[in-house]
Parts: C-alpha cells; structure tokens; sequence
C-alpha cells in the first residue's frame, strides 16, 4: 500500500559560480576620487576588468599612479581637501577621457576617536573630506555629463557615492557617523535634481570589508565577532563592494537613483 506523501525540506543544490554578463563597461569613461587603495583600488580594478576606461584622483599620487600603470588607466594627484583643486583635476580628467559616463567618489579620513575623545582635528578633517570633496566633484561631473541627453537616452550618466556601513544611524564614531549619513543625504537631493538631465545618484553603503590579508592579521575572536554580524557569516572583501560599483555603473541599474546600497552581507539588519 503506498505510503502517503509528507512535505520534506530538500536540500539545495549547490550554488552556479559567479559568472560577470560579459563586459557591461566597455569603453566607458570613468573617474575614481580616492582610487589609490582600499576599497577604491578595488573598483578600479574592478571597473578596469570590464574594460572601462579609468582615471584616478587621489592625493597619493605615486600609489595612484602605480595603479593606474597596472590597470592601463591615468592617475591625477589631487588636493581633496582644496575645492578648487578638485574641480580643477576633475575637468582635466574628464578633458583627458573627452567626456564623462561614470564618477564614483571614495574619497574619507580614517581617523577615529571616541566621542569624549575626539580631537577638533579630527572632526575638522574627517567630516567634511567626504562630504566637500562629494559635492565638488559631484558638481563638476554632472556639468560634464548634462546637455548630452538625446531623444530616447534613458540614462547619460552614472554618479556613485561611497559611505559607510548603513548609511544613517549607523554606528561607530560620532564624526564618521555624521560624514556617512551627510553623504546618503546628499546622494538623494542629487538625484532629484540630476533625475530630469538623465543622470542617476546611488550610494554604495559598506559593511565590514577586509581584504583577505588584512583580515589574517586579525586575532580569531575579532574576526568571527565581526562575522557573526552577518547571516552570511563572513566579512566582506573588496571585490564585493566592487562588483555592486560595476552594476550601479551599467545599464542594468538605469532605473535606479536615489538609493542608498548595502553591501553589508546583512549586518544593517541588526
């Protein structure tokens, strides 16, 4: 006699790899602001792998000049903290590409202090890097990009921020706190505006990222506390972040402005 049928949770299968759709930035003219290291060398590489053509603005300039010989891009030194110097090298950057589809700005201050700790120096420093240097360079990609909008052109232009883990109310150190939800902000009131020129705004908003050696570095303990964070339970690495730049970049986000992205492996759940 057969047996009646129960609901049974089948395991399953194992995951494909993961596999880029081809190279959805060929040929586009990018701009990296703070692309010399971290988690900006990271979507420069990234970014160069899927054969867009990029330069890098940081004020490190022999590290972003050795990144951009690896990648066969252009690097630019620049003064991040000087307004006009920013939008200086970025016209000239943008003269160089002859035109402008994608800025992406890294650029922050790793400084860190408690609260009751905290140096003027250190709120003077790492609060408005991000948030001036965002505008300014913010400003003059977007006079790059507008007046380029033709009958049918969805999209003109890329714009990508990047702050920090979770955007508004996150934690962390008061100052780095304001900075991250200063440019999730900013990021949004651009996109209004940019919206009608074909432009889109979206923020990148990291977890814990840690390159693999970085992390080795680490004692256990604090690097499963950090993991557990995560549903994953995993830290992040650069690539991760950079692959959600290469998507924001191409067609497939056109439809998307405004919003700010966690790459966070969940960790903004909590």
């Amino acid at each position: 006699m057969p047996q009646p049928q129960t609901d049974r949770v089948r395991p399953l299968a194992a995951p494909a790899p993961f596999r880029p759709r081809g190279r959805r930035l060929s040929g586009r003219r990018v701009v990296v602001t703070g692309g010399a290291d971290g988690l900006g060398a990271a979507i420069v590489r990234a970014f160069a792998d899927d054969a867009a053509r990029v330069v890098v603005l940081d004020p490190r300039g022999e590290a972003a000049a050795r990144l951009a010989g690896e990648v066969g891009g252009r690097a630019l030194r620049v003064d991040l903290t000087d307004p006009v110097d920013t939008r200086e090298q970025m016209e000239k950057a943008v003269a160089g590409l002859g035109g402008l589809d994608v800025l992406v700005t890294c650029a922050a201050d790793q400084r860190y202090a408690p609260l009751l700790e905290m140096d003027p120096v250190d709120l003077g420093g790492t609060f408005p890097l991000p948030v001036q240097s965002m505008l300014v360079a913010v400003q003059a990609a977007a006079c790059a990009m507008v007046g380029f909008r033709t009958p049918g052109d969805d999209c003109v232009g890329k714009i990508i921020t990047v702050a920090g883990a979770g955007g508004p109310g996150s934690s962390g150190p008061a100052h780095h706190a304001a900075a991250r939800a200063s440019v999730v902000a900013l990021t949004r009131a651009a996109a209004q505006e940019l919206g009608p020129h074909g432009i889109t705004v979206n923020c990148l908003c990291p977890g814990h990222v840690l390159p693999p050696a970085e992390a080795a570095a680490r004692s256990r303990a604090e690097v499963a506390a950090w993991s557990a964070q995560s549903p994953l339970g995993r830290l992040g690495e650069p690539r991760d972040v950079a692959r959600a730049a290469v998507f924001l970049a191409s067609g497939d986000s056109d439809y998307l402005t405004g919003d700010a992205l966690n790459v966070g492996g969940g960790m903004a759940l909590h």
